[in-house]
């Protein structure tokens, strides 16, 4: 099974090896060859997000056998408006297609970096309480990952937040189901590609 992941670049370079771990002790000997597709900012959207996508699944020996298109629903601009907007036009501008899975992180990548906060904190050298509510709530005004620049920016340890370098330390040894549990998008990502690859669902 080929799976391609059509995902930005810094978070291909920090996430997929701990999905690859994730996913290694729950798809014995079925364990998906997952193929990134990295974008330097946002991955494609509208007619080129389509193109992409039907060239990936094209021919009788496809790049792959499925495509999932994972993306922050907080772009920098007011593509969408929510989770499932980002889906939803995700999924028109490909057209139907059984092998295109559009997935988010809500509101960015960070969202499923703040169920780690006592890591977040012992990294930063700050004591600074996460933010309330669910970590996919955290909103557009101020999305998880200001959160995370901001206890880095006021804490002991490095003076900013960088993703490549930070977000691999906080998620160093930890288990993904324990993001997973209270991030829904998140649980539902890792279940397509479970599914999609014969495993249990989480």
């Amino acid at each position: 099974m080929k799976i391609a992941i059509l995902i930005e670049g810094e978070t291909e370079r920090v996430f997929l090896p701990h999905l690859r771990e994730f996913l290694a002790p729950r798809l014995p000997g079925r364990m998906p060859r997952l193929i990134p597709n990295k974008y330097d900012g946002r991955i494609p959207k509208q007619e080129k997000l389509k193109r992409v996508v039907e060239a990936l699944l094209r021919g009788t020996a496809p790049d792959a056998d499925h495509v999932i298109a994972l993306t922050d629903v907080y772009t920098g601009s007011n593509d969408f408006l929510s989770a499932e907007d980002a889906k939803q036009k995700m999924r028109s501008w490909v057209g139907s297609n059984d092998r295109f899975h559009a997935h988010v992180a809500k509101h960015d990548f960070e969202a499923w970096l703040l169920p780690y906060w006592p890591a977040i904190q012992g990294l930063a050298k700050h004591n600074r309480t996460a933010p309330a509510g669910s970590p996919e709530s955290v909103n557009h005004n101020h999305p998880p990952s200001y959160h995370i620049k901001e206890i880095f920016r006021t804490g002991q340890g490095p003076r900013h937040y960088t993703k490549t370098r930070d977000a691999k330390r906080i998620l160093q040894g930890r288990d993904l189901s324990v993001a997973a549990a209270v991030c829904p998008e998140l649980r539902s990502f890792l279940n397509t590609i479970l599914t999609l690859s014969g495993g249990e669902p989480l």
